[in-house]
């Protein structure tokens, strides 16, 4: 029982999340101020291109980081079952679907001073709603009441089989026609030089922010790991005890 207390209270930081939220929180001041303060307007967008900087590094997080690792971590957990491969898989899944949804609304938001409407069914905005709904699917798997080596493995299924709508999303503006901009880094940028700074800036800044979230959220879900096969350990435990020691006459069966 003491170890099943210990286990609920354990705290989910550490130094190494320490460490990374710090450097999260002085990335963060240091982007702001390059996206708000010292980086200029752009000369069609004026300061909507602000949003650039949120845009772009939360679908470089989400859709090239936290899904990669549940790919990965769904590929493992079916290869050895391993409980750590399953838990980082949900867990980023979880930070991922964050930072997607983030890349909508600041999409929506951008899309209304620069196409003049909040919305288009263009290949791009389209293919990356199907990918939330697909992983929100896979989280809405991980809620099932199933057999925790069942919903383990469908969600992990899943977790590979969206990961090929991630293929899509990277090559919808070369696919088909598309009112949504090209690719913004490569040998070609029109990005001035602060600009392009202050987007790679801003790139490092959500990776820092994604890894202090994936540390905590892995770590609290490995307590609740902890805590249930302790609670089932403890319950088989119990009923052992009650077959071993029958009942006395006259006590409730």
């Amino acid at each position: 029982m003491s170890a099943l207390t210990n286990t609920l209270v354990g705290p989910s930081s550490s130094k190494v999340s320490r460490v990374v939220g710090i450097m999260a929180i002085i990335a963060t001041v240091f982007m702001l101020l390059l996206a708000l303060v010292w980086s200029p307007p752009e000369i069609d967008q004026a300061d909507a291109v602000r949003l650039f900087y949120v845009h772009v590094p939360s679908a470089v997080i989400a859709l090239y980081v936290a899904f990669t690792i549940t790919l990965i971590g769904s590929i493992q957990y079916l290869r050895k079952r391993s409980v750590f491969w399953d838990l980082l898989a949900h867990a980023s899944t979880e930070i991922g679907v964050l930072f997607c949804a983030l890349v909508l609304v600041t999409g929506m938001l951008w899309g209304k001073p620069t196409w003049g409407v909040y919305w288009q069914w263009d290949p791009r905005l389209t293919s990356t709603t199907v990918t939330f709904v697909l992983y929100t699917g896979y989280l809405a798997i991980r809620r099932m009441d199933l057999d925790p080596a069942v919903r383990s493995k469908r969600a992990a299924i899943l977790g590979i089989v969206s990961f090929a709508n991630l293929i899509i999303v990277r090559y919808s503006v070369e696919w088909w026609r598309s009112i949504h901009q090209s690719a913004t880094f490569g040998l070609d940028t029109q990005l001035d030089d602060l600009m392009l700074f202050t987007v790679f800036w801003a790139v490092v800044t959500f990776l820092l922010i994604f890894t202090w979230l994936l540390i905590h959220r892995f770590r609290l879900a490995w307590f609740e790991h902890q805590a249930s096969t302790s609670s089932l350990d403890d319950a088989i435990a119990a009923r052992r005890a009650e077959r071993s020691h029958p009942p006395l006459a006259g006590e409730s069966v």
